[in-house]
């Protein structure tokens, strides 16, 4: 059996996001930033694909990204 990954070290990633923001943080903040990720490329994809639905594409493509990518970083600025 394969020796599990190893997980990015939540000690170094609390500092980081304290010193980024100036504030202090709890010890879950690592969650919370895992689970806003995944809601972020969620929208992301979810409005990329409607897009791309409107262009007759078949796929999702870097351009349909590309014009979407503004709006949904800007609804999840903080």
């Amino acid at each position: 059996m394969a020796p599990a990954q190893t997980l990015y070290p939540r000690a170094t990633l609390r500092k980081t996001i304290k010193a980024h923001s100036g504030k202090g943080v709890s010890k879950n903040v690592d969650v919370l930033v895992f689970l806003d990720y995944l809601v972020f490329m969620e929208r992301l994809i979810r409005e990329s694909r409607i897009v791309s639905k409107q262009a007759n594409e078949r796929t999702i493509s870097a351009r349909s990204v590309r014009k979407v990518r503004r709006d949904v970083m800007s609804a999840f600025k903080g």
